[in-house]
């Protein structure tokens, strides 16, 4: 049987919101069979509970957020990013404040604290969600169009393409294409920083956004070059990014994909769009498990081994 995942222990991490700028205390804890993904917001008087869903997501300017009543917790997509790489099914997730700490701006960090915490296998059979006929969603025309679609995969992969006028994203790779059962979640991927552009940067700032953000954990350019000191850590680092982002944003489904994604230029919202759209055509897809871990796609049955 390809068993459900959690965690063997709880693990603890502090940092800043990316755009707040608050400080901010995660714990993740091992949660039971069927729990699915929880965020928990302990800091309020009344702790609130936000389980992770397409549904639940309200708001994907700049991040994905999720709510439940009065109660949000938005930049979810990294830490949701390495669950899905990393194939965890079951987690409370305590948060102190209303945003995920963005640490080095990518999801190295937060694979390292649940590898580090030990991944335990579950008594009950993992769910995907198998895509059974195409759905896309598109937006634009002409030089603004954008685009991202679920096509039937026996496995899971993501391709994406960008398309930025500026010289450092153009010297790079702007196409990317990843596929669990070939490639490695935590060495391909997984390390990719988000990125941003000083001009954007003192522009949010002036709106209270982007207060925690810096060289330290996002790539910054200005209008010729990436201004951080060690230069890129891979040839096509802002496009894998997409590909992380993606899966964070996809895997608020709540459950795996058994599918290929493919995206032009899309983002938080065509994501959430994407998924809404699936769930609008239930005869596009079917939940299934797999009694026999063999008959599981390659890249989906093994454990991600540990640092």
């Amino acid at each position: 049987m390809l068993a459900q995942r959690t965690l063997k222990s709880l693990t603890r991490a502090v940092g800043v919101g990316l755009h707040s700028g608050q400080r901010v205390e995660l714990t993740l804890r091992p949660a039971p069979t069927g729990t699915g993904i929880v965020f928990r917001r302990v800091d309020l008087p009344q702790p609130v509970d936000i389980p992770i869903s397409a549904l639940a997501v309200t708001d994907t300017r700049l991040a994905s957020t999720i709510s439940s009543g009065g109660a949000k917790v938005f930049t979810v997509e990294h830490l949701m990013s390495a669950c899905a790489g990393l194939g965890i099914d079951n987690l409370f997730i305590d948060i102190t404040a209303e945003e995920v700490p963005i640490l080095d701006g990518s999801a190295a960090s937060f694979v390292f604290l649940l590898q580090s915490a030990g991944i335990a296998v579950q008594q009950k059979p993992k769910e995907f969600v198998r895509i059974l006929r195409p759905v896309e969603v598109r937006e634009g025309e002409g030089a603004n169009v954008k685009w991202a679609r679920l096509s039937p995969y026996h496995g899971y992969k993501l391709s994406f393409e960008i398309d930025f006028d500026h010289p450092a994203v153009d010297s790079t790779g702007q196409r990317v294409e990843f596929d669990m059962g070939t490639g490695s979640y935590v060495r391909d991927i997984a390390r990719a920083r988000t990125f941003g552009f000083t001009k954007d940067v003192e522009m949010m700032r002036a709106n209270g956004l982007a207060l925690g953000g810096g060289l330290d954990n996002a790539i910054v350019m200005d209008d010729y070059k990436v201004l951080n000191a060690e230069g890129l850590r891979y040839n096509d680092e802002f496009v894998k990014h997409k590909i992380l982002d993606a899966m964070g944003d996809l895997y608020l489904l709540g459950k795996p994909l058994l599918a290929a994604y493919s995206a032009f230029r899309s983002g938080h919202a065509m994501n959430n769009k994407l998924l809404r759209e699936l769930l609008a055509h239930p005869e596009a897809y079917e939940t299934v498990s797999f009694s026999d871990d063999k008959l599981a796609p390659r890249g989906l049955a093994q454990l991600a081994p540990a640092w």
